[in-house]
């Protein structure tokens, strides 16, 4: 039998965790009753830093049962960092690791069908929403722009997947290899390899708390992810530039002819309004060069990723 481990990364979790604990301690228990899995197999909650109740509800879920590992983080290092922190423990100890939020929004019944096509021998199995009817408007159109500009600035990322995922021991291993401080998972994982499937599920109301993914969030995770794992901004500065210097030239050109005619050109409305497009132009573009300097000024220093404080963990039988 295969030990499994679920990786709950948790910031100000409090609402949450005691019916999110309850319900995958009873999923788990299942497995291991009908012998689907490993009595090895544990849910292990990696505290990211909270500032609330979390980390000493989960201390105290360790202590009344041993099928619940802790992972206390020495400061916030937001979500990916924590999710790493959770994937490479288990690593050590787990045959497979399958990554969730805490706020019971993914649908923990589906846990059984990754497990299923692991057996069947995939490396990856990835959560995909079937549908996104329970989104607003606005979210379902801005998050489905989101993975059209991923794809199309050349991050290979899968439409409607988020962090539910399965992943075997030897995936696990290839993504400790990479070795980058600038995490978008999503990006990473598929540059893994290795065979993979997908299992789709429904994704559900957020049980209780608020959400940890406002609209400011959402932006600068999405231009991390494209900064993070793809150049093609960086090209489009370059081709644009050579676009509005082609432009220049060719307006140069008709200058001199209607200067040679004779004719006075006011243009005053044409030259502010090229001052101020330029200089909008310029300043993206420094904007954008800023990015990708300030992501190499991280990735050079060498820092930890994350620093665990402490891990609460019982091998069992």
């Amino acid at each position: 039998m295969k030990t499994i481990w679920l990786v709950v990364p948790c910031y100000n979790e409090q609402e949450v965790l005691p019916e999110t604990s309850r319900q995958l301690r009873q999923i788990m228990e299942d497995l291991m009753e009908r012998e689907k899995i490993s009595r090895k197999s544990r849910i292990a909650f990696v505290n990211d830093g909270s500032r609330d109740r979390t980390w000493s509800i989960i201390s105290q879920l360790y202590e009344e049962n041993e099928i619940y590992v802790g992972i206390n983080l020495a400061h916030n290092r937001g979500h990916q960092n924590a999710l790493l922190a959770g994937l490479m423990t288990a690593k050590e100890y787990a045959d497979a690791a399958i990554s969730l939020d805490a706020d019971l929004q993914d649908d923990v019944g589906v846990i059984e069908q990754f497990i299923d096509k692991f057996i069947q021998g995939k490396d990856i199995v990835y959560g995909v929403r079937s549908t996104r009817a329970t989104d607003t408007v606005f979210k379902r159109g801005t998050a489905h722009a989101f993975y059209k500009l991923m794809k199309a600035m050349g991050a290979d990322t899968l439409e409607d997947h988020a962090d539910y995922r399965l992943m075997s021991k030897r995936a696990l291993e290839g993504l400790a290899q990479f070795k980058e401080v600038n995490l978008f998972l999503r990006g990473l994982i598929p540059m893994i390899g290795y065979e993979t499937d997908v299992v789709y599920y429904e994704r559900h109301e957020r049980f209780a708390g608020e959400s940890k993914y406002p609209l400011k969030k959402m932006i600068s995770f999405a231009v991390d992810g494209i900064t993070s794992c793809s150049v093609k901004p960086i090209r489009m500065i370059t081709t644009i530039g050579l676009l509005l210097f082609t432009v220049s030239v060719l307006m140069l050109v008709y200058f001199l002819i209607v200067w040679s005619f004779g004719r006075t050109v006011t243009g005053w409305t044409t030259i502010v309004v090229s001052v101020w497009g330029i200089g909008g132009l310029q300043l993206l573009a420094l904007g954008t060069i800023g990015e990708y300097v300030g992501k190499i000024y991280m990735e050079v220093k060498e820092r930890p990723r994350y620093i665990i404080e402490s891990v609460l963990y019982r091998k069992g039988n």
